[in-house]
Order: structure tokens, then C-alpha cells, then sequence
């Protein structure tokens, strides 16, 4: 039986980066705990400090077959390549509505019959990979 995972990246924005992740992979931003109408409404009941309230943000797919992506906000920003990327199998038409949400365009990979790849950024600059 498998293991299952999830995925954790650093942000300096973890909502917004979320936001981002969520509309790429079709997922949704982890509802909060029930009881609660809003993430702030549990934060204000577990006296969390307003300016702690973005130190995290997760999402969570839909269907509830993928892994989680949770996102946790650190102090310094991104330095080098990742060793880890996403693949993300949408096909070459999902560039021009993940460059509209924020991420870049870096390269163009043609090396069929081995594979087409874009290499793009997210919004926070972290690698990823979109599959024709």
C-alpha cells in the first residue's frame, strides 16, 4: 500500500502562493475546522496574533485523491534552483492562464519523442515544470 504525502514549500506569502497553486492544479484552499466560518474567525478563537495569521496555508484537492500542499512562510527568500520541481500534466495550452495568475515563462523544452516541457516560476520564483 502506498504511502500518502504532502507537499510543503516555503513562501514569503503563503495565501497568495496558495491562491496561485490552487487555480494551477484545480484544487480548492483547505476549508477551515468545523465550527468556523473563516481561517481568521480560528485564528481569533485560538489567540493566534493578527500578524501570525498568513504564517501558513494549505490546499487541498477536491476529489481528495492528490496530496496536500501546505505552505509556510519563512523568513528568507528563495536562493537557488530547487532540487525538487512539480510536473504539472496540463498540457502546452496551460501557459498563457498560469503566466495570467502570476508565474513566468522560462524555457521551452521540444525533445520529442522524449518529451515538451515548459520550465516556468511561480509567482515566489519557485521551478516547475508544465507537460505538453
Amino acid at each position: 500500500m502506498a504511502i500518502g504525502i504532502q507537499v510543503t514549500m516555503d513562501a514569503a506569502d503563503p495565501a497568495k502562493l496558495a491562491e496561485f497553486w490552487a487555480e494551477a492544479l484545480g484544487y480548492v484552499v483547505q476549508p477551515p475546522p468545523p465550527g468556523f466560518d473563516s481561517w481568521e474567525a480560528f485564528a481569533e478563537a485560538n489567540n493566534i496574533p493578527a500578524d501570525r495569521w498568513n504564517d501558513y496555508s494549505a490546499i487541498i484537492d477536491p476529489a481528495g485523491s492528490g496530496p496536500r500542499f501546505f505552505f509556510q512562510r519563512v523568513p528568507e527568500g528563495k536562493t537557488a534552483k530547487n532540487r525538487v520541481h512539480l510536473d504539472v500534466n496540463a498540457g502546452l495550452e496551460a501557459v498563457d492562464r498560469l503566466v495570467a495568475l502570476g508565474a513566468t515563462k522560462v524555457q521551452e523544452f521540444d525533445q520529442r519523442p522524449m518529451g515538451h516541457w515548459v520550465v516556468m516560476l511561480d509567482p515566489e520564483g519557485n521551478e516547475f515544470c508544465v507537460q505538453a
